[in-house]
């Protein structure tokens, strides 16, 4: 499931509390957010997923493991969209925002053609021979 990283979990709980930041970021009532462009606020989804899902490339090897994780990202963005239009007093869902979401995703699912798919697995084993020197 987890490529396999020195301490997994870390790296894991790191990417778990990354999309815990993006779900109270989303949530947060619109006055405490700064003032922004008009729709701009797509390119800041699509940044915020594309970071998730690159990320979730570092973390699951390919196959089931990534592509869930990728698939919960996607529900996460529409879930987000509900809870909005639900919970929050200032901000509504917009499905053009769960698009925007999903679009990153689907970037940073990409990643995997490049060779940055196992850029954390490189580094720590860079990590481990200098320290071993």
């Amino acid at each position: 499931m987890l490529k396999p990283l020195r301490r997994p979990w870390i790296w894991l709980g790191l990417w778990l509390l990354a999309i815990a930041v993006v779900i109270g970021t989303c949530l947060m009532p619109g006055a405490d957010l700064p003032p922004m462009p008009r729709n701009i606020d797509k390119i800041e989804h699509a940044l915020a997923f594309f970071v998730l899902a690159a990320s979730a490339v570092q973390l699951f090897s390919p196959g089931r493991a990534l592509l869930g994780a990728a698939a919960g990202l996607v529900l996460l963005g529409v879930g987000i969209e509900f809870a909005q239009a639900a919970f929050t007093a200032d901000r509504s869902g917009d499905p053009m925002d769960a698009l925007a979401d999903t679009i990153g995703v689907l970037l940073g699912l990409a990643t995997l053609a490049t060779p940055w798919c196992d850029a954390l697995l490189r580094m720590q084993s860079r990590s481990a021979v200098n320290s071993r020197t």
